[in-house]
């Protein structure tokens, strides 16, 4: 209830900013609110190359993704700063195009200028458990609350998408239409494709942390329990891990951003905590086996053709309380553990299906291809064009 009533007042200040706002004269600007940032990055980065306009990215405390300030104004869209969040809000009421990477509340209560655009570009590739208006954890939530996902879904006028499967999600977790997904491809996807990023990625990863290089990469990466998120609760076995597989590997562990989580000092010669390292996809790149759950990270991760395992051991807990596909055990393209002796069992005999990981990899990144970000720059600008016309 406080909670509730703490949101009600947050939104009627933000809408009389924004309202305000709206009355002064609109600039050809394309403004990102950040979460991730990842896609915002390399999408960005294209748009540079295709316009002068200006580029503005408000920069959640939750980013941790170093922009460059050549490229894009950066600002820090936290409360803390008031005076840069004002800033912000008159950014995205005067701005043409608007990008974001995430379910942004403050959407319910902005009407955007008739000729403005907001494209949505979600922060995963795929979806392996149930998210948005399909959430089980949706019956707790007050219809207020209901009301106003709803209201910030509306906002969207297009969600990029990296395949058909993908679409049909948003289109059931947003009940949106199908014309509202542009099937440009995922830009943070294009990482995979390109040699110069890669490289540079390599650089910085060594930057960050020192890799044995006699050693295969084994990255745990869980998804987040609402329980948990103070409290994290790690259920693999770090100690008999290191035991059974320390001699040929490290493991790797990072956490979702939004857990709160502080790995314990022993092991340091196998165990390494890579959760504040700001791009998975660097770390992706490195690794040899990934060990995941309920995240969607496979889905880009399959693109490498490499083993993944899936540490399911709150399989039935999660699937009643946070919702899974129906056809989320037939579809995974790696086999399920429930124990960490399980877990090294798996490693150690190192039977995967190559073809069922490359089977998943496109029904996932069907149109994420290497040229995501491109595709979503030509979009943009024709966008853009189209509306001056009517203008």
């Amino acid at each position: 209830m406080v909670r509730e009533f703490a949101i009600s007042v947050y939104l009627i200040v933000i809408k009389a900013l924004f309202t305000m706002f709206k009355l002064f004269p609109q600039r050809d600007k394309t403004v990102c609110i950040a979460s991730f940032g990842d896609n915002i990055f390399y999408t960005t980065r294209e748009l540079r190359k295709a316009s002068p306009e200006p580029i503005i990215i408000l920069k959640q405390s939750s980013c941790q993704y170093p922009f460059d300030p050549s490229i894009a104004r950066i600002y820090n869209f936290r409360l803390t700063k008031p005076l840069t969040y004002m800033r912000s809000i008159y950014h995205l009421a005067t701005a043409t195009t608007i990008l974001v990477d995430n379910y942004v509340g403050l959407l319910s209560v902005t009407s955007f200028k008739k000729n403005t655009t907001c494209i949505q570009l979600w922060h995963a590739t795929g979806a392996l458990k149930r998210f948005g208006l399909q959430d089980p954890s949706n019956r707790n939530r007050s219809q207020k609350a209901i009301n106003r996902f709803h209201q910030v879904y509306q906002r969207f006028d297009f969600i990029t998408v990296g395949s058909d499967k993908m679409a049909k999600i948003f289109s059931e977790s947003f009940e949106l239409s199908n014309e509202v997904m542009v099937r440009t491809g995922v830009p943070r996807t294009d990482f995979f494709y390109s040699r110069e990023d890669k490289l540079h990625a390599a650089l910085e990863l060594k930057e960050f942390i020192s890799l044995p290089p006699d050693k295969k990469v084994i990255l745990y990466a869980p998804t987040f329990r609402d329980n948990q998120l103070d409290h994290y609760d790690i259920q693999l076995d770090l100690h008999e891990m290191h035991a059974a597989l320390s001699d040929e590997y490290i493991l790797l562990i990072k956490h979702h951003p939004a857990v709160s989580y502080t790995l314990e000092p022993h092991h340091q010669d196998f165990i390494y905590d890579v959760t504040s390292y700001y791009n998975v996809n660097h770390l992706l790149l490195v690794t040899d086996i990934l060990i995941t759950d309920y995240s969607s990270i496979p889905c880009e991760f399959s693109l490498l053709q490499k083993p993944i395992i899936f540490y399911t051991y709150d399989l039935e807990e999660y699937s009643h309380k946070n919702g899974l596909p129906d056809d989320y055990l037939s579809e995974l393209p790696g086999p399920l553990t429930f124990t960490t002796e399980e877990v090294i069992s798996t490693i150690q005999l190192g039977n995967f299906d190559s073809n069922k990981i490359a089977a998943f990899a496109n029904v996932w990144n069907k149109y994420s291809k290497g040229n995501s970000s491109q595709n979503l720059t030509n979009f943009i600008m024709e966008v853009k064009k189209d509306k001056r016309n009517v203008v």
